[in-house]
Parts: C-alpha cells; structure tokens; sequence
C-alpha cells in the first residue's frame, strides 16, 4: 500500500504539479544571481514558471481535443 501511495504522490506532484520545472528554473536563476528569497526573484520564477506550466498544458489539451475531434466527421455530427 507505501509503494501506491509513493506512486500517487509523484505523480501528483512531479507530473501533474510540475514540482520538477519549479525546481529548475529555481536552479538556473539561483545560477544567475537572482536572489528567490526576495520579491522581485520569488516574482520572476513565478512567472517564468507559470508561463511555461500553462503552455505545455494549453498545448497538451489542444493535441487531445484535435486527436478525438479526427475521430468525428462533420457529416455525422451534423446528423446528431
């Protein structure tokens, strides 16, 4: 039952989360010289963060509604 709950907890957090992407920006801008403890660093790696999260889900979600919308032809759904 440990080893489900380790699966379920990286996936949420790792996966779905993007813990992984934050821990990485983190690194390079810590790498930069940006201090994240303060405003203006904890402000820019939100954002970078944020942009980057909401793109690849934008993206993810277009593939998938392009790939089941292949599956329907206009023919039919105009039928329904």
């Amino acid at each position: 039952m440990e080893i489900l709950e380790t699966i379920i907890d990286f996936i949420q957090n790792q996966i779905l989360g993007m813990k992984w992407l934050n821990e990485f920006l983190g690194n390079i801008l810590s790498g930069l010289g940006i201090d994240l403890n303060t405003r203006l660093g904890g402000s820019i790696q939100f954002f970078i963060y944020d942009v980057i999260k909401i793109t690849i889900l934008l993206c993810v979600l277009i593939f998938i509604i392009s790939y089941i919308q292949s599956y329907f032809h206009l023919k039919e759904v105009r039928k329904y």
